[in-house]
Order: structure tokens, then sequence, then C-alpha cells
């Protein structure tokens, strides 16, 4: 219970986090801000890609807990068979660690200070944000189908 409540609070000063202010027009429609930051599209693909992984944040968590109790659970396992368990847990914190440092390093410039140099960190960034899309995805697929197994 304790470490569903430590998941919860953690859970929330992520989403938290998702949303610093200024970093995103708080209005959608708003076309005369598009014309006046063009690089507003690329923020909003890079952010499109982070907002569609970062859900997934909460399935890392429920499986890693499944694959420990599982362990926890099964104190006869193979060492073989633990060790992949294990190896599974470790890539599953090593793409929750790689959302979470994406995170706290994204700080997108300002075009007023430089539109190209603004533009080329937001490519940048996309580049990093769809790396650990794939990284998140793959350890997934491959706890998930472990942890439905008996």
């Amino acid at each position: 219970m304790k470490q569903t409540y430590k998941l919860f609070i953690l859970l929330m000063v992520v989403l938290a986090a998702c949303g610093k202010p200024g970093t995103q027009s708080g209005n959608d429609d708003n076309t005369e801000g598009m014309e006046s930051n063009p690089n507003q599209a690329l923020y909003d693909q890079v952010m499109n890609v982070h907002d569609e992984v970062m859900p997934k944040m909460e399935d890392i968590y429920k499986i890693k807990s499944q694959l420990q109790e599982k362990i926890a659970n099964s104190p006869d396992l193979v060492k073989e068979r633990k060790e992949s368990l294990e190896a599974m847990i470790l890539n599953l914190d090593s793409a929750s660690n790689a959302m979470m440092d994406w995170m706290h390093q994204f700080d997108p410039l300002p075009d007023t200070i430089d539109e190209e140099q603004a533009r080329a960190y937001l490519e940048s960034q996309m580049e990093k944000i769809k790396a650990v899309k794939e990284k998140m995805n793959t350890a997934l697929e491959q706890a998930k189908e472990e942890a439905i197994k008996n």
C-alpha cells in the first residue's frame, strides 16, 4: 500500500511537470500566435509524442510491480528465470528513467532569442523523445508478455 501511495505521488509530480507555464500557448485556436512562432508546429509535434508515451509510465509501474511480485512469490525460481525477470525490471526502470530525464532537461528556447537555434533544439528533442518512446514501447512489450504468464 505504501508503494502505491508513493507511485501516486510520483505520478502527480510528473503530470504537474508536464504542464510547465510559459512553454505552451493556452489557446490552441490562436492562429496569430502560430504566425509569430514558426517553430510552434515542431514544438507541438514533440509534445504530441510525449503526450502519447507519458500515459505508459503507469503501465511500466504496474508491470514492474507484477514482475517483482512474481519474483517475491516464487522463492524456488530457477536462477536463469529470476535473472530474466530482473533484467526486464531493469529495462522498465531504464525506460521510465529515460522519460523522466527527458522531461527534466526539456527546455525549449523562445523563438525571440534565435529562431534557428530554437528550431535546431526542437529537432534534436524530437529525436530524443522518439528514442524514449521506442525504449518504453520495447520494454513494455517484452515485460507484458512475461507479466501475463503464470
